[in-house]
């Protein structure tokens, strides 16, 4: 397993589809860095030596903002939003869909699992219901 910029990528996969593991980095940009690197896009990751290696995560922390910094920039980001109380900032606040998808129904991601409210009681409670049921009709 190769290691590029501090993430393992899968040694297995041809060398477009595992720089896609990198965060940052989809299927146009990894076939652009492969391209720029004159890298063979058929070859495995297991297959690339030292200094392709090199030359790959030089590449990628000098032109392009990937992984921590990537994360550090989107984070800040939704930080801004929720800052100025922005209608997306609340969206993010709340926890709901920020671009605009319904939530009546659906939207469990963001909201996560239902919560029922309502007449959900316990063992105890039934029994005591069906008590004073039963002595009220005595």
């Amino acid at each position: 397993m190769p290691r590029v910029i501090g993430v393992d990528i899968p040694g297995k996969k041809r060398i477009e589809y595992a720089l896609r593991y990198i965060y940052g980095v989809g299927p146009a940009r990894a076939k652009e860095v492969v391209e720029r690197l004159g890298l063979d896009p058929a070859c495995k990751a297991d297959d690339l030596n030292g200094e392709q290696i090199a030359a790959l995560s030089k590449l990628l922390q000098e032109e392009y903002v990937v992984e921590g910094d990537l994360r550090r920039e989107v984070n800040g980001n939704i930080r801004r939003l929720i800052a100025v109380n922005c209608y997306r900032g609340i969206r993010h606040r709340k926890g709901l869909p920020v671009h605009g998808q319904r939530t009546s129904t659906n939207a469990r991601t963001r909201k996560g699992p239902r919560k029922t409210v309502g007449a959900v009681r316990g063992k105890e409670a039934r029994s005591a219901a069906k008590a004073a049921a039963n002595a009220a009709t005595k």
